[in-house]
């Protein structure tokens, strides 16, 4: 099993963490398979997809240390444990819930948790989150990430909601840890036509861009 600092390492390198909100639990291995293809490691299954819970366990298995297999959308704590249990190795929530801290550190796993403001974000600090997700991020912008990270500079934030292809750059030079990439990466029309190609694509596409916005190109 990876170390938490090794899973952080891997959140944070190159940065994007696809979030999937697939239609069906079927979905998600071929899904991930072209996320990995276009080099994008760090893969959130929300809650929202059907069996999400066994998705993610079968997802684990097949993919092995190949892909970061995360949980999203979490919202309480018995579904925090059943994620960590079916092997999702960080856990994601869009709201402030402290009491998700210690199950996820209990089991080596990386926590994010929600907020929206510099209050809350400082809180989720405080509680021990090892990142900090501003959402939704679409109203705000990467000058509002700016503006936080000036008192706050110890803060690992990751934006979602808003974030596409086109302000990639503009969030990572912001001083963003990583960015939470769902419906610009993983459209709709993708998984209405099982396009695993263009996905594929795409994944490439916000890779290249993140790790150029991060000097590494």
């Amino acid at each position: 099993m990876r170390s938490k600092a090794e899973i952080i390492s891997l959140l944070e390198n190159p940065g994007i963490i696809a979030v999937i909100r697939a239609h069906r639990a079927d979905q998600v291995i071929p899904l991930a398979k072209a996320l990995l293809a276009g080099g994008i490691i760090a893969i959130e299954v929300t809650m929202t997809t059907p069996n999400a819970i066994s998705a993610i366990k079968e997802a684990c298995a097949h993919f092995g240390k190949a892909a970061l297999i995360g949980v999203g959308t979490v919202l309480d704590a018995r579904t925090c444990q059943a994620a960590i249990d079916a092997g999702a190795e960080f856990v994601v929530t869009p709201v402030l819930k402290p009491e998700f801290v210690p199950l996820a550190h209990a089991a080596g796993r990386a926590i994010m948790l929600g907020a929206y403001t510099p209050s809350e974000a400082q809180r989720a600090h405080e509680a021990g989150a090892d990142f900090v997700k501003i959402f939704p991020a679409d109203t705000l912008g990467s000058a509002y990430i700016k503006a936080i990270r000036a008192p706050l500079p110890h803060l690992r934030i990751v934006p979602t909601g808003g974030v596409d292809i086109h302000n990639v750059a503009e969030f990572m030079k912001a001083g963003c840890a990583a960015l939470g990439v769902g419906g610009s990466l993983v459209s709709s029309k993708i998984l209405q036509e099982d396009n695993w190609t263009e996905l594929e694509n795409k994944a490439r596409l916000f890779k290249e861009s993140a790790r150029a916005a991060k000097g590494l190109a």
